[in-house]
């Protein structure tokens, strides 16, 4: 399947289910966004843990020139005050519209699941058709598994015994999720 197909395709999956899916050129684009996005919705923190330090510092200096708080590290003690989590996700599954994100420590189980909005960046290549085509990476992630991995498919939902749904939960209440131009090594 070309690969433009499979992005429409996890664009149309993911807008079913209420995420919000927007593509960016590069990761300044996805923290601008993020930032905005905080601000905008009136929140007043970010925590982005995972990052590579050039991302870090990038991420840190504009949440700074904007006022938001940027939280990196031991986001146990901050359960209840973050507003965005900011994570990078190994794959997505178009057919699904699922981001799957590998995590060995507990602060990036906090970010996608105690924030209040979740912005998840995929670049553009690793997002595939559907489970089976990333079967081969799951495989050798097993042989040297991360303490966790979540399969994200829209903002957290559930629904009482009357069937009356309820977004946010148990998790987030929106799902973003940037399509990253892939960069030329």
């Amino acid at each position: 399947m070309e690969q433009e197909t499979v992005i429409r395709e996890m664009k149309e999956r993911a807008e079913a289910v209420q995420s919000r899916v927007s593509e960016v050129k590069d990761m300044a684009e996805a923290f601008a966004y993020a930032v905005e996005l905080t601000r905008k919705q009136g929140g007043t923190s970010i925590a982005a843990p995972g990052l590579a330090p050039p991302d870090l510092d990038a991420l840190k200096k504009l949440c700074g020139e904007h006022g938001v708080a940027f939280i990196t590290g031991n986001l146990r003690s901050r359960i209840g005050n973050i507003h965005t989590g900011f994570t990078i996700a190994a794959w997505g599954i178009a057919e699904t519209a699922t981001l799957v994100i590998p995590s060995s420590g507990e602060d990036t189980r906090i970010a996608t699941m105690l924030s209040e909005t979740h912005v998840a960046v995929i670049p553009r290549s690793h997002v595939h058709p559907d489970m089976e085509a990333i079967e081969g990476d799951l495989d050798r992630l097993i042989k040297s598994p991360p303490s966790y991995l979540a399969f994200i498919s829209g903002a957290s939902r559930t629904a009482d015994i009357e069937r009356v749904l309820t977004i946010g939960v148990h998790g987030p209440q929106e799902l973003h999720i940037l399509i990253l131009e892939d960069q030329e090594s």
